[in-house]
């Protein structure tokens, strides 16, 4: 398919991390977004009247029940940092903008333990009482597993573990259902999306860059990284230049080893 149409009629779900203060970095850097750079963003979006969507909104627009409106865009946020709460939330609640949070379960309140492994700092997640206080401020959440396994290097039944257990634990904590999946670091085969589907959850997201359509499988949606050396006109690249052909699924990471979370 033409790169042009693949544009028309899209939705550019933006895949963050981290938002915070940070130091220049030369190695890790899709993992992390400074400040001031993620306010330049957001205030970009609001001054150029771009439509940031909800998740549920995504699936009206992709599924044909509602027009994809022009220069359409989602928010996300993986693993659930308390930076999240400190540096992005006032950006996104003085714009009025959704965002969607998808949180690992087992790690509620604990530090991101995974980066110990390349000797980097282990920010802490948020917890359950900063959870619901963001809940009842309007953000959204969503599972990001169970422990934060990459999916696709998983048996079969550690794969619908951590793809049902982690639903059951975020809906007690939340008091709600929670019907929005990410694929922890992106990787994700035909079992894992299996699971996904039985175990009831409406949307699942990957680490594939390209813009999402109507059509699109909606357990296998692709986002656009937005990382520390992105300046915004790199950022504009992305949401209007830069796009992904559209293969036969499954859609897979083209890095599925990269230190994506």
């Amino acid at each position: 398919m033409n790169p042009t149409t693949r544009r028309v009629g899209g939705i550019n779900i933006l895949m963050y991390h981290q938002v915070g203060d940070f130091a220049p970095m030369r190695e890790h850097r899709s993992t992390y977004c400074h400040y001031r750079r993620f306010a330049a963003q957001m205030a970009w979006l609001r001054r150029f009247r771009y439509h940031v969507l909800g998740m549920d909104e995504v699936l009206d627009c992709l599924a044909g029940r509602r027009p994809v409106p022009a220069r359409a865009v989602a928010l996300t946020f993986d693993d659930g940092y308390e930076n999240f709460h400190e540096y992005a939330w006032p950006e996104l609640h003085r714009h009025g903008f959704k965002a969607m949070v998808y949180l690992i379960a087992d790690l509620i309140g604990q530090p991101s333990s995974w980066f110990a492994a390349d000797g980097r700092a282990t920010p802490r997640l948020m917890d359950a009482g900063r959870i619901r206080e963001l809940r009842r401020a309007g953000v959204d959440f969503g599972s990001h597993g169970a422990s934060h396994v990459k999916l696709a290097e998983q048996d079969d039944a550690r794969v619908r573990d951590e793809v049902t257990r982690s639903k059951r634990v975020l809906e007690d904590l939340l008091g709600e259902p929670v019907e929005h999946f990410c694929y922890p670091y992106g990787s994700y085969d035909l079992r894992a999306r299996d699971a996904v589907a039985e175990a009831g959850y409406r949307s699942a997201t990957t680490c594939v860059r390209a813009t999402s359509l109507p059509g699109d499988d909606p357990l296998a949606l692709p986002r656009k990284a937005i990382s520390f050396g992105d300046t915004l006109p790199g950022v504009l690249w992305k949401l209007h230049m830069k796009h992904a052909p559209k293969g036969e699924w499954p859609r897979r990471n083209p890095e599925n080893n990269a230190p994506m979370a």
